[in-house]
């Protein structure tokens, strides 16, 4: 099923660049007709030749295109993140329902609603739903055993572009300005880091993953003013993509108080110890003064 969903991606999807290079490897580990796979930053990145930032960026217009979806209540190996090509995944079910009843099944451009998941089907594949425990005052929705929601909508397909001049995806040169995330079909709204606030998924996330219980309470809270500090300039993102990096700044956070690793017995650093012995030997006597 890789193979169709790969046609799909070479013959009608909108994306260029960097970001039709990370939907092709996507599409590449599809395994079947729903089009989900896994993949990770890194991998991604070594595929694509890009840079983690380009490819995240490359990754969020295609999330706001529609073209891609990132399923959070689905986890792969090693915790990777879980995408679909909805686009795809419609495609290859009208080209299934026209081979089975002939000219009566049309095909049709409206975005699928309420798509159900095999989720049996995609457990051989490493992928299973993410176990995130409740916490007090969040309700979460049971799901079925074979049932699986996704966090994006795919955007109504829409003929050519408002703007002429304009790609659907996004300029790829970065001198250029992106003005299509002002225009963006899929009408997901974008606010800048100061404005995105930790949900109760990103808080359950840190307290399954056990950076709650390391940074503790007041941790968490520097490590997520040191984030809003050092993101104040970056451009406007959707909360899911704020979500994606936030979790990652705090994976990568250090404990308060922990021991620096190049310090010296009496407090001083490697550099200062090396300074400190070069200013002795200079007031050490040669004999010839």
């Amino acid at each position: 099923m890789s193979s169709d969903a790969r046609e799909w991606v070479w013959e009608h999807s909108s994306s260029r660049g960097t970001a039709r290079l990370v939907l092709l490897s996507i599409a590449d580990r599809v395994a079947d007709e729903q089009c989900i796979a896994w993949a990770s930053l890194t991998s991604l990145a070594e595929r694509a030749n890009a840079s983690r930032s380009t490819v995240r960026e490359a990754l969020d217009r295609l999330l706001d295109g529609g073209e891609l979806e990132q399923l959070d209540d689905l986890t792969g190996p090693q915790r990777s993140t879980v995408y679909r090509l909805p686009l795809a995944a419609k495609a290859v079910a009208n080209a299934a329902g026209e081979q089975k009843a002939g000219d009566e099944a049309a095909p049709t451009d409206e975005p699928e609603v309420g798509v159900t998941l095999r989720l049996s089907a995609l457990r051989r594949y490493g992928i299973r739903p993410r176990e995130v425990p409740e916490t007090s005052g969040t309700y979460r929705k049971p799901a079925g055993p074979e049932s699986g929601t996704s966090r994006r909508k795919p955007a109504q397909r829409r003929t050519g572009n408002r703007h002429k001049d304009v790609p659907e995806t996004g300029t790829q040169n970065r001198s250029e300005p992106k003005v299509n995330r002002r225009y963006s079909s899929s009408g997901t709204a974008v606010t800048p880091a100061s404005a995105w606030q930790i949900d109760p998924a990103a808080h359950a996330w840190a307290r399954q993953q056990g950076h709650l219980d390391r940074l503790g309470e007041e941790g968490l809270a520097a490590a997520d003013a040191k984030w809003r500090l050092h993101r104040a300039d970056f451009k406007p993102r959707s909360a899911g993509a704020w979500a994606a990096d936030w979790r990652s700044w705090v994976a990568r956070e250090h404990a308060p108080g922990r021991a620096n690793l190049y310090a010296q017995p009496g407090g001083m650093t490697r550099a200062e110890a090396h300074t400190a012995a070069l200013l002795a030997a200079l007031d050490e006597p040669t004999g010839t003064e």
